[in-house]
């Protein structure tokens, strides 16, 4: 890992934050010689919707999907149960 001073972090502060956001270079951030920080790329996230793009699913018809959501209510009636009785 590359290590430069505090210094040079707050001259050159345009270019260092390129060289890292392009390079993906992590930097170490150093004052009177001792490691302080360091400065690197935000890790590569993706929000569900994005994971979900990606995911090519077999659609359901209209009358397939009613098959599906009365089959998941077999068992089940729509009556609600006291847990105290």
């Amino acid at each position: 890992m590359e290590t430069i001073s505090a210094t040079e972090l707050a001259r050159n502060t345009s270019v260092i934050l390129d060289k890292v956001t392009n390079r993906g270079q992590t930097l170490g951030i150093s004052r009177n010689n001792a490691l302080i920080a360091r400065l690197s790329p935000p890790l590569l996230s993706m929000t569900a919707s994005q994971v979900l793009a990606g995911i090519k699913l077999p659609l359901l018809s209209p009358g397939q999907a009613d098959e599906w959501l009365n089959d998941s209510k077999q068992g089940f009636d729509d009556s609600l149960a006291n847990p105290w009785e």
